[in-house]
């Protein structure tokens, strides 16, 4: 089974095995005694394949060990061989029959295989009444019975027992060293190691070490060297994927469990980084839907026409429209409707209660283009334009403010003065909730006929608003006005505002800004994972020990990659569920207190933010996962 020619072992200047050769077959009982520091260890973990020798050959069962790279050797560990250790070396968050389970995950053994074969050893070595005792439940002998069975679970062609009475009282030492007789009567090889002689006894054989040299072998074994052959590669089975990921999956649980406050910690960046990025987005999905609701009441594909070069035009006051460019504008055949606009600021009085106001003279698509709504009564009439009518449509400032207390429908046909002109009221009008802002103005609309010849006398119109056919192009027929206009008036003295512009402007804009505000928002998610990056450093630190265990009983560098990396995937994606909970909340709590809009979170910033934390906890928790899986057994067993 094994032979051992020329090993050396050096760690810098110091010689830990000289020229060592040693020939065990299958079956043999030997022992291995030595004082501390005779090397005697160091020989057994390179048996173990947990440690390579510096020079010699090591063969094992035809397989030349030292051309077997990590993953080759775990193989070997994990299907022949099977170690028990002085202090047990169990994991603590698992309990006894899960600990003797977890050489047969890593050989791909379905689950319930591996229970029932777990049971099975321990009701063989007494221990059926202890399956879910955690470790620290246990008694020292009870403990090194479950190391034995855990070497046992994948066969244990060879058994090596490092002290394995060391940490045992007296009783429990014997029943140890007859377990292990036991086994070497049903086949096993067994290579125990220890420097008490009365111990060594026990065994078939037995070889004193000193200094590194073999100093006597009571039974040597004379063999010839033995051809080595190519270890067979593994067989990646689905049975084999999903005992890692559901281990993984476990031990990743467990741990966040056993270390709440630090894994709340952790998670705290996520949490914050997530919140942030889908509060942002609502936000801006929020502002900009009330933004756009506002730019609406300018109407729907809107274009309008006001005179001068500008809003910053001194001279726009002076520069106004005329109807001839109304009716010009009447004429073309891609403008659905086209309506004048005359404003005119006085005094308005109902009874005993004055007013300032603002008379607004319109046609009659005023309504329909802007969306006001009339709470009760009629619009303007074509009648009302010809005939100069004394008649006004009254605004919901105007109802709230002349009319408080009375019904819409109460207030039709009532006289109130505007101007020293009587009018009368035929409409009333709701509230505009597409305002952009509160407006306390009341305001009075009434034919632009009637503000052109009985109050301002002026024939000149303020602004032109024209709707645009919804089969035609806003952009394309705002530069047909502009055209038009400017050859009928011999200049440009006029500006033109599309509200199909504005709006695409704002929703750029507002895209524009979000992305910013995301990105700034996902930099707090970098950060956070950051933070899951060091953490996972300090886990791996902490966990060394747990992870020489789990080389040791044949862990492949991938075990313990996918596991560090679920781990970490693990605790952004909790952080990520309970950052997108926060969202909600602030949200629920923005939303009952706003009066201005309202944030609307988006299914898409939701998922932004779930993906985001399964990739940062990839992206930061491969590197700690890399190094633990780049471990060496022997450090990270000997880690404390």
């Amino acid at each position: 089974m094994i032979y051992l020619s020329g090993i050396c072992k050096t760690i810098g200047h110091m010689e830990i095995l000289k020229n060592v050769n040693l020939h065990i077959k299958k079956g043999e009982f030997v022992a291995i005694i030595g004082q501390s520091g005779s090397g005697k260890t160091s020989l057994l973990n390179i048996i173990g394949t947990l440690d390579e020798a510096s020079s010699g050959s090591y063969i094992f069962e035809h397989y030349e060990v030292h051309a077997l790279n990590k993953d080759e050797r775990a193989k070997l560990r994990r299907e022949k061989i099977g170690f028990i250790f002085q202090h047990y070396n169990l994991l603590s968050l698992l309990n006894a029959q899960e600990n003797v389970c977890l050489p047969a995950v890593y050989a791909g053994v379905p689950l319930e295989e591996r229970l029932k074969r777990a049971a099975k050893l321990l009701g063989d070595l007494e221990l059926a009444h202890k399956l879910d005792a955690k470790p620290n439940e246990l008694s020292g002998g009870q403990q090194q019975r479950v190391s034995i069975a855990r070497a046992l679970m994948n066969g244990g062609a060879l058994i090596l027992a490092d002290e394995p009475t060391g940490a045992l009282d007296s009783k429990s030492g014997i029943m140890v060293l007859e377990i292990l007789k036991e086994l070497n009567n049903k086949g096993h090889t067994i290579v125990l190691v220890t420097h008490d002689a009365k111990i060594a006894a026990q065994a078939q054989r037995v070889i004193e070490i000193k200094d590194g040299e073999i100093l006597s072998d009571s039974k040597e074994q004379k063999t010839s060297k033995q051809a080595a052959y190519a270890l067979p590669n593994d067989k990646k089975t689905y049975a084999l994927l999903k005992n890692q990921v559901f281990e993984c999956f476990k031990i990743a649980y467990s741990s966040i469990i056993a270390h709440k406050l630090r894994s709340v910690l952790t998670m705290l960046g996520i949490i914050i980084g997530i919140a942030s990025v889908v509060c942002v987005i609502a936000l801006g999905r929020g502002s900009q839907e009330q933004i756009l609701l506002s730019i609406s009441r300018l109407g729907t594909n809107t274009i309008e026409i006001r005179g001068g070069k500008g809003f910053g035009d001194m001279r726009s006051t002076r520069v106004k429209l005329n109807l001839s460019d109304l009716n010009t504008l009447r004429s073309l055949p891609y403008l659905e409707a086209v309506e004048a606009q005359a404003s005119f600021n006085a005094v308005v009085t109902f009874h005993n209660i004055s007013l300032n106001g603002s008379g607004e003279g319109v046609g009659i698509n005023e309504f329909n283009i802007k969306g006001m709504v009339l709470e009760a009564g009629r619009a303007l009439s074509i009648l009302d334009i010809k005939d100069s009518a004394n008649v006004a449509v009254l605004d919901h400032n105007g109802h709230e403010s002349l009319f408080k207390g009375m019904r819409a429908e109460d207030i039709l046909g009532s006289i109130v003065i505007f101007a020293h002109q009587p009018f009368r009221i035929i409409g009333v009008l709701q509230k505009n909730t597409k305002q952009p802002f509160e407006d306390s103005t009341i305001r009075l609309y009434m034919p632009y006929t009637t503000m052109m010849n009985k109050i301002t006398g002026d024939k000149k119109l303020n602004r032109i608003i024209a709707k645009v056919r919804d089969d035609a192009l806003p952009n394309v027929a705002e530069q047909a006005i502009i055209r038009i206009l400017e050859i009928k008036r011999g200049q440009r003295d006029f500006f033109t505002i599309n509200a199909d512009a504005i709006k695409q402007t704002i929703q750029a804009n507002t895209r524009t800004m979000t992305i910013l505000i995301t990105s700034i928002a996902l930099i707090a998610l970098i950060v956070g994972g950051i933070g899951v990056m060091n953490i996972m450093l300090v886990s791996v630190s902490e966990r060394t020990r747990e992870i020489g265990i789990r080389m040791a009983i044949g862990a492949r560098r991938e075990d313990i990659l996918i596991q560090f990396l679920i781990e970490a995937i693990m605790i952004c994606s909790i952080g990520a569920v309970l950052g997108v909970m926060l969202s909600f909340v602030i949200v629920f709590s923005f939303n009952i207190f706003s009066k201005d809009f309202l944030m609307i979170i988006s299914s898409g910033s939701i998922a932004l933010g779930l993906l985001s934390s399964v990739f940062i906890g990839i992206v930061f928790g491969f590197f700690p996962a890399k190094n633990a899986a780049n471990l060496n057994p022997i450090f990270a067993l000997s880690k404390e």
